[in-house]
């Protein structure tokens, strides 16, 4: 079913869109929450949790790409879930944070600064800018949470052209946002 006929069905308060939504995304939803929390039954509760978010506050204007925006939200939910189950541990999301780190500017956690809106914009409009490759890799690391091994898997490129390759883009980012007036 395509999207707009789901959002729809979201509208008209229809269970069969928590049906259809679970249909065509759940697998993505649960690969990104299990990423990030790496147990099967939290990443179970993340994707409901989305469900519910989706029925409760599916945004006026429809979004465009109704799996974008189901994805964000079960992120932000796993990594809340993730932030306090792991108060004084650091894992996964938090390496993440600290690759990351270098091309944000401090004060804020990566998160906190994409919710500001105006780095959110500069780091889409970036990543629009670069090869298909470059940017399903990037975004398959620092939005879907995948490790360095399954990006080159799913890419069919070696582990150390996965490292070399996000590393160049993490420093060309830094440089993109500093030309761009964002002190890092």
């Amino acid at each position: 079913m395509e999207d707009h006929k789901i959002v729809d069905l979201y509208w008209q308060r229809s269970e069969r869109a928590v049906k259809e939504t679970a249909g065509k995304y759940g697998k993505m939803l649960d690969g990104i929450s299990y990423s990030l929390l790496s147990s099967k039954e939290d990443a179970e509760e993340c994707v409901n949790d989305t469900y519910l978010e989706a029925w409760n506050k599916m945004p006026e204007d429809r979004p465009a790409y109704l799996g974008a925006y189901l994805a964000r939200i079960v992120r932000c939910i796993s990594i809340d879930r993730f932030r306090a189950a792991h108060r004084q541990k650091r894992g996964e999301a938090a390496s993440l944070t600290d690759e990351l780190a270098d091309c944000i500017p401090s004060g804020m956690t990566p998160e906190e600064e994409y919710e500001n809106g105006r780095i959110a914009k500069l780091i889409n409009k970036f990543l629009f800018e670069l090869d298909e490759e470059r940017r399903r890799m990037f975004t398959l690391r620092y939005f879907y949470s995948d490790s360095v091994s399954d990006v080159a898997h799913k890419l069919g490129v070696s582990v150390p052209k996965v490292k070399t390759t996000l590393h160049r883009l993490r420093g060309e980012l830094r440089e993109y946002l500093e030309k761009e007036g964002i002190s890092v």
